[in-house]
């Protein structure tokens, strides 16, 4: 069983870290790899309310080891170009801590990770186009905590295009929706809640341009890190139990049998 933190929200910033490797333009807007800029939005935002840590593809477990999860209030995840080698056991730990109550922030096109695909449970693709367009992010929900600070429209200069159909289930929230110079629109901003835990995708942030130096963008990614906190304090995965008749009268609790037995039983 793992408990939430009363102190300040623990982040751990995942970033595939390889177009900073291989590639010199991503090197030159990123030179200490965009999961510093991001880490660096989150702490710059959110000042002492938040620790923040990395962990990369590279790293043993990919710096996903159980300790680490069990101490992570929200994880952020960027990947691109090496999906397939995210190790399927990492992505099923990764899942049960967000369904017992770890918050996810999905960034650009790790809309296509192993642990965002399975979690939305569809293909999760998209139309995109990399020619340097205009990304308008427009709020369509004020309201939102996510949007708090944030302008309508953030104006982004380069970026690349993703564009509809994207193939996600209907989000829970609709926050941000944007628009690019080819006319294309694109839900950039949707939450969605699965178990305990909360997920925030949000697209802008492709590795050829500066995206994650845009202060608004940077607002936008600590706000929804707040936003993802978890919302009780008990991390456990629900699981299947049996429980005897009039339990909520004499106070019993259930049999702690887990699933498996309790299924069995039931059977």
């Amino acid at each position: 069983m793992t408990t939430t933190s009363t102190g300040p929200l623990r982040v751990t910033v995942w970033g595939e870290n390889r177009h900073e490797q291989r590639d010199e333009r991503v090197r030159s807007h990123y030179p200490d790899g965009m999961h510093s800029a991001i880490r660096d939005g989150i702490v710059e935002t959110l000042g002492d309310a938040v620790t923040a840590r990395f962990a990369l593809l590279d790293d043993p477990e990919h710096g996903l080891s159980e300790d680490v999860l069990a101490e992570t209030d929200v994880l952020t995840w960027w990947g691109h170009m090496a999906h397939d080698e995210v190790s399927d056991e990492v992505v099923e730990r990764v899942k049960r801590h967000v369904l017992s109550g770890m918050g996810l922030v999905v960034l650009h096109s790790g809309h296509w990770s192993k642990i965002f695909t399975s979690l939305m449970g569809t293909t999760c693709t998209l139309r995109w186009r990399n020619e340097s367009d205009r990304e308008l992010v427009w709020t369509v929900d004020p309201t939102h905590p996510i949007a708090e600070g944030v302008p309508h429209p953030i104006v982004i200069p380069e970026q690349e295009m993703y564009g509809e159909h994207f193939d996600i289930p209907a989000p829970d929230e609709l926050v941000f929706v944007s628009s690019f110079s080819g006319g294309e629109v694109f839900r950039s901003g949707c939450t969605f809640r699965r178990g305990k835990g909360k997920i925030f995708f949000f697209s802008p942030g492709d590795q050829d341009y500066p995206v994650y130096h845009h202060r608004d963008v940077r607002r936008v990614i600590a706000n929804g890190v707040s936003w993802a906190r978890p919302a009780v304090t008990d991390r456990r995965v629900p699981f299947l139990d049996r429980y005897p008749t009039d339990w909520f009268l004499t106070g019993e609790g259930g049999q702690g049998v887990g699933d498996a037995e309790a299924a069995g039983k039931h059977a």
